[in-house]
């Protein structure tokens, strides 16, 4: 922070709108003209928004050169812009190529690092092009083109070793994911140990088959959405009324130390263990399993139903079927590997461990990712915040 007072005090700034420093013109001249992408190809095809590339593409002609002249994607609906300095194509006219009119006094990248700093979003929820409502006539701060550049060196190297930083966590968290994964499949599937049938040491429930009518407050109703990260979820929920709770079946009723799990779509089969003593209610696109506590714990089930052993029994049962829906009839019959409930304990103490510091949201690897890009945003934030006296 010392060196950054040094670097900022007292300079003279400039402020003028933000049109008349930079300019912007429609990728028209650079579209692409087949739709025939593929990853092999050499030149990416962008698009507005945060999808951004699109794919590849091996056409040669019409390729704007980023390479030589870098520009900053900017999409006027959502405002999502990205630095581009490689060669590329467009996939529609709907976004915008934004360059600075003289880069001898406002360079294009420090306007880049300039836009990031002011808040997101549409203003005022509205679907006006931004650029033109909006962006082209804010108050723009120039420093001088010494501090200019000063200001995106340090945030080119904020942002290169942010970028190794979270690249190195990334690898560390894929390292040990891995590695978790690898031990559960070493700690569960053990021919050793004695083979159940799943309907001998629990039993399995399914949520309504009818849509409830909601109200504005009552008993909280679940589906898949609320069960999608690796706890429960209830910070965004449908409301049943109490009468309707009570005149509804026992089996859309989980309670506190049941193992939820998605019965259809993408996340189908993810467990997590129901961690509150409240009512609740769950919808069909989800079940729950009610252990038998004398014979085996919760938290080794949600950990066999990672396992490969679990979904080599999901696979047989749904071989050449156009939608998957996690039966109750076969899973009753699924067979699962059960030491005695000392052993069970020791392995889910294991496994807990690696499940911690892989999906915890306020906890191990994830975590530190956030704070690494917290961090950079601060700095930038601290970088480009002037004040309309004339000085930083």
């Amino acid at each position: 922070m010392s060196y950054l007072d040094t670097l900022l005090q007292g300079v003279e700034v400039e402020w003028k709108l933000l049109g008349e420093v930079a300019e912007y013109e429609q990728p028209t001249k650079y579209l692409v003209s087949s739709k025939n992408y593929n990853n092999n190809y050499k030149t990416p095809v962008l698009t507005a928004g945060k999808t951004f590339i699109l794919g590849f593409t091996d056409e040669t002609e019409g390729i704007y050169k980023g390479s030589e002249n870098p520009v900053i994607i900017f999409d006027d609906f959502t405002t999502a812009n990205k630095w581009v300095d490689f060669d590329f194509k467009a996939k529609s006219s709907a976004m915008k190529m934004i360059s600075s009119k003289d880069e001898s006094k406002v360079l294009i990248k420090y306007i880049f690092y300039w836009l990031n700093s002011l808040p997101s979003g549409l203003v005022e929820e509205d679907h006006k092009r931004q650029w033109i409502g909006n962006y082209s006539n804010k108050d723009f701060p120039i420093p001088p083109l010494a501090v200019q550049k000063e200001i995106v060196r340090i945030l080119d190297t904020f942002t290169e070793l942010t970028a190794e930083l979270t690249a190195e966590l990334t690898a560390e968290l894929t390292a040990r994911k891995n590695q978790y994964k690898y031990y559960r499949e070493q700690l569960l599937n053990n021919s050793e140990y004695k083979i159940e049938k799943l309907e001998d040491i629990a039993k399995i429930y399914l949520g309504l088959t009818y849509t409830p009518t909601y109200v504005e407050s009552g008993v909280k109703f679940i589906s898949a959405q609320n069960t999608s990260s690796d706890f429960l979820d209830l910070s965004n929920v449908k409301y049943i009324s109490e009468k309707e709770f009570k005149n509804s079946t026992s089996n859309a009723k989980p309670k506190k130390g049941d193992v939820l799990f998605t019965r259809v779509g993408s996340n189908l089969g993810h467990p997590v263990i129901v961690d509150t003593d409240e009512d609740l209610c769950i919808f069909v696109s989800l079940g729950f399993i009610r252990v038998k506590k004398e014979k085996v714990l919760n938290s080794y089930i949600k950990h066999w139903m990672n396992t490969e052993l679990f979904w080599e029994q999901v696979r047989k049962n749904t071989h050449g079927a156009a939608k998957i829906n996690l039966n109750t009839g076969w899973l009753n019959k699924f067979e699962v590997l059960l030491p005695s409930l000392q052993e069970q304990a020791r392995i889910v103490s294991i496994l807990d461990k690696f499940d911690t510091l892989t999906t915890s949201i306020s906890e191990g690897l994830p975590k530190e990712i956030e704070l690494r890009k917290k961090q950079y945003e601060y700095y930038r934030d601290q970088l480009l915040t002037f004040h309309k006296n004339n000085q930083l």
